[in-house]
């Protein structure tokens, strides 16, 4: 068997009737019916024709590339699959693909279609009575025409396109519909893709050239006219068509070469195919002595600048291609080709990217001729900078070490910072490299304000954002001031309290000592000291002092000692004030007894709650918002407001040698009588009246054996009338 392929092959080789390549033309196969589909079971006969020889001897049949043992010139199928012959003096045909179906409905195609003919399609059923309707489709797509036994469609192209038909029938009670496999139009090459030759690749200058442009037409189609186009790059080399293939240029110019191509196309069927391009080049003197030159001096450049870049040639004739590279990039910036000796390229706008060496390139076929290199620069304005104030802590103080750090992101070095306090100059430093710049300094009061910075590359100046810098000051050991109103504090003289840190930034807290009890704190939101006053009795002698707080550290001022020594005067006055003051007990102790029940009334119906006890201090009134140590006071509950209703009770404070009848009375408001029985301290305000009626010393007992005008004589001078102190809670 091998040895009967190898006696073919040779045969083949030895044939007359081959074309120009070397290859004997193909032969052609024929179907009859002239459809490329059949119902199982039909006649289909192949036949192979030899267009050139009529005398073509043993013919050679192929069903899916195996060979068959026919050898007449017409065959007879029944098998599906892709079917090829060829003869003696004729190279295998193209493959022709039967299909015979089982199927109900086919559509089938006519055989053979060329490039822009047209086709005929045919839907067909076994039972075309039972048909009454049928629909055409191209890639799922129903066609326009439709309701007929075939179509036709025109100028058809080769290309992998699917058509279907429908067929669909039926009556009032029953309808049905069958479909078609999907069908391939097997369109055949009017012909070949043609090929460009050229009688020289390189000719020289002043020398003729021919092209040619080859193509094989279908011996099916011998009427077929073609018409020749000829191509260099992009322009026509003649105007219109040539029905010949070739083309005669009479003597080669530099200018000739390049890329050249050939079109051929029938008109009739608009069927155009193009050559692949090839490159002919024109012999000629080489290019030499090539330079790159730029047009800013040095090759100093500003980002955003237009770069422009010439290169030229000494020596060279024909066209010339210049091109132009930039070290370590594999493409060129740009490329042109032009019958000069000198050629530019402009880039813009250059970026900070576009530094770098560059060198341009001629060439005219001979090879590249390169230039020396040039450095470009590019250099960048400065970016607006950023100011960053770098401080120990988030709020300043008063001795920290501050860093101002201002930096442009962008900017060619040597970048200048200068650095500014109020537009006041403060320091300027030089970034060599690029970067930032800083500057440190130690906090003063005179440093609150906005700080901004400014960077210089000499290619322009930006400034940044100001920041603003608020320095606290911690306080100062305070002063506490006393205030009498004569040369010796007695018993019932109003002292104020005076407390100020001479330095400190606001706000202040301050907190007022007695033998270290905290009696209270106020606070300074704006500056400056707090006071309070103070009505004294005997037991406020002893040694004051007051204490600064602004968050940064507390400081405590240096301890006040006052002496309050005793009243002395008219004891008639103080006989009369005692009486008095008798009788407003007595009267204080009836309405205590009458609100005593109304009080516990209230407390089983949860509306009263229970009085409160009588605070060390009852009369300290601080001049600012202040607050009492909850440590030194307890609190009790809230007591449920009556309209004007006063309450009598007596109140001893403890050791002291007074004692005091207390006059209590709520002024309440409508909306808290409106809204709830239990009032909240910030919802009233207690105004308290005392009557202050003194004991007998325990060694007093010559008093206590006197007569009754002496025991009237010392009642007279044990009473006493307190002022009244506005408390905002009931101790």
């Amino acid at each position: 068997m091998l040895l009967w392929l190898l006696l073919l092959l040779l045969l083949l080789i030895l044939a007359p009737g081959r074309d120009q390549s070397g290859v004997a033309p193909k032969a052609v196969l024929v179907l009859n019916p002239p459809w490329s589909t059949a119902f199982k079971g039909s006649k289909v006969s192949l036949t192979c024709r030899e267009f050139h020889s009529p005398d073509q001897g043993y013919t050679y049949w192929y069903h899916n590339g195996n060979l068959l043992e026919e050898k007449q010139k017409m065959i007879t199928i029944k098998n599906s699959g892709d079917y090829q012959c060829k003869t003696q003096r004729s190279s295998l045909s193209d493959a022709v693909h039967v299909e015979f179906s089982s199927e109900w409905l086919i559509l089938k195609a006519s055989y053979p279609v060329f490039e822009g003919e047209s086709v005929v399609l045919k839907c067909q059923g076994k039972e075309e009575k039972s048909i009454t309707k049928k629909v055409y489709f191209k890639n799922k797509k129903q066609l326009p025409k439709h309701n007929l036994d075939s179509i036709t469609l025109n100028s058809v192209s080769r290309d992998n396109s699917k058509y279907h038909c429908t067929a669909s029938g039926g009556n009032f009670f029953k309808s049905w519909m069958v479909t078609s496999k999907p069908l391939s139009i097997q369109v055949q090459e009017l012909f070949l893709q043609p090929v460009l030759r050229a009688s020289s690749f390189q000719p020289m200058e002043g020398s003729p050239m021919t092209l040619t442009c080859e193509t094989w037409l279908s011996p099916e189609r011998p009427s077929i006219q073609l018409q020749f186009r000829f191509f260099r790059e992009s322009q026509t080399l003649e105007s219109g068509g040539s029905s010949s293939p070739e083309l005669t240029i009479p003597a080669m110019g530099s200018e000739d070469s390049g890329s050249y191509w050939c079109e051929a196309e029938a008109e009739t069927h608009s069927v155009m195919k193009r050559s692949l391009r090839f490159q002919i080049n024109v012999q000629r003197v080489p290019v030499s002595d090539v330079k790159l030159e730029i047009q800013s001096p040095g090759g100093q450049l500003i980002e955003g600048e237009n770069l422009v870049l010439i290169c030229s040639a000494a020596k060279g004739t024909g066209m010339i291609t210049f091109s132009w590279h930039r070290e370590g990039t594999q493409r060129s910036l740009g490329r042109k080709t032009q019958h000069s000796l000198l050629a530019e390229l402009q880039v813009f706008p250059v970026k900070e990217s576009d530094s770098g060496r560059y060198y341009c390139a001629a060439d005219n076929i001979h090879g590249p001729i390169l230039s020396k290199r040039i450095r470009v620069t590019v250099r960048i304005p400065v970016s607006r900078p950023i100011l960053t104030l770098r401080a120990p802590r988030a709020q300043a103080v008063v001795g920290d070490v501050v860093e101002l750090h201002c930096e442009a992101l962008r900017g060619s070095p040597p970048i200048l910072y200068w650095f500014y306090h109020e537009d006041v100059t403060l320091e300027n430093s030089t970034a060599a490299s690029g970067g930032g710049a800083s500057f440190n300094f130690s906090l003063t009061t005179e440093h609150s304000g906005n700080y901004f910075c400014e960077a210089d590359n000499g290619l322009g100046t930006q400034q940044s954002h100001r920041v603003s810098l608020n320095i606290t000051v911690p306080v100062s050991r305070p002063i506490l001031t006393l205030r009498v109103p004569g040369d010796q504090t007695v018993a019932g003289d109003m002292v104020e309290f005076y407390c100020e840190s001479p330095k400190g930034s606001p706000p202040i807290l301050y907190r007022f000592y007695h033998e270290d009890v905290n009696l209270g704190n106020s606070s300074s939101l704006t500056g400056g000291g707090v006071s309070f006053n103070l009505s004294l009795t005997t037991e406020h002698s002893g040694n004051y002092s007051c204490e600064a707080n602004n968050g940064l550290r507390a400081q405590r001022s240096e301890l006040v000692t006052l002496n309050v020594t005793e009243t002395s005067g008219n004891r008639v006055g103080l006989i009369t004030a005692g009486v008095i003051g008798g009788l407003l007990c007595i009267l204080g102790l009836v309405a205590a007894a009458a609100v005593l029940g109304h009080v516990r009334t209230q407390r089983k119906l949860g509306g009263l709650s229970a009085a409160g006890t009588f605070s060390k201090y009852p009369n300290l009134s601080l001049s600012r918002p202040s607050s009492i140590d909850p440590q030194d006071s307890t609190h009790s509950e809230p007591v449920a407001q009556m309209e004007l209703q006063p309450v009598y009770s007596n109140v001893n404070p403890g050791d002291s040698n007074s004692v005091y009848s207390q006059i209590w009375i709520t002024q309440p408001t409508k909306e808290n009588l409106a809204n709830s029985p239990r009032m909240h301290r910030e919802d009233k305000e207690l105004s308290v009246l005392y009557s202050e009626l003194k004991k007998a010393h325990r060694d007093d007992s010559v008093g206590q054996a006197s007569s009754r005008n002496r025991a009237h004589e010392d009642a007279a001078e044990n009473y006493e009338n307190i002022p009244c102190a506005s408390l905002t809670s009931v101790h």
